[in-house]
């Protein structure tokens, strides 16, 4: 994004590589009681899974992580670091993976969310999402417990 203003910034996405997963998972350390390891991300990258950062110049605001199926994407992570949360990045990380999604000619996009993130739900739903299903167990909790995740979907077609 340009303007005329002198404290604009250019923002724009670039592919997660293996030398970004550090700068990657302290953010995610800093955003989540239960975070993704350096492990996760490389086995993400490994496997070719569509992982993007947004950068505004060089500061990682966010990135996301998704997984192709067959005519269908499935969002594995998706995070703003906290520091720039509120601001409408997450929306603007959830239209790239739209416009990715049909681009690859998805029919679905999916995505797990924890039954208690309700500001995560509420993001999700203005996007078009929709709740169609209930994982129970499925999030670690901490102290030996277990959260539902909420599923919801978004149909592309």
């Amino acid at each position: 994004m340009r303007s005329d203003s002198p404290s604009a910034v250019e923002v724009q996405f670039a592919p997660m590589r293996v030398e970004h997963i550090d700068a990657v998972v302290q953010i995610e350390q800093r955003a989540y009681a239960h975070p993704w390891n350096r492990a996760h991300f490389a086995d993400a990258l490994q496997s070719g899974y569509q992982a993007q950062m947004l950068l505004a110049d060089e500061v990682l605001l966010g990135y996301f992580v998704a997984m192709e199926g067959v005519e269908e994407v499935h969002l594995l992570n998706i995070t703003v670091a906290p520091e720039y949360q509120r601001q409408g990045w997450s929306r603007v990380m959830l239209d790239a993976l739209t416009l990715w999604a049909r681009g690859r000619k998805a029919q679905w996009l999916w995505l797990e969310v924890r039954v208690g993130n309700t500001r995560a739900m509420q993001v999700y739903e203005a996007q078009g999402y929709a709740l169609v299903g209930l994982r129970k167990d499925y999030y670690p909790a901490g102290h030996g417990k277990r959260e539902d995740a909420v599923v919801m979907g978004l149909r592309l077609s």
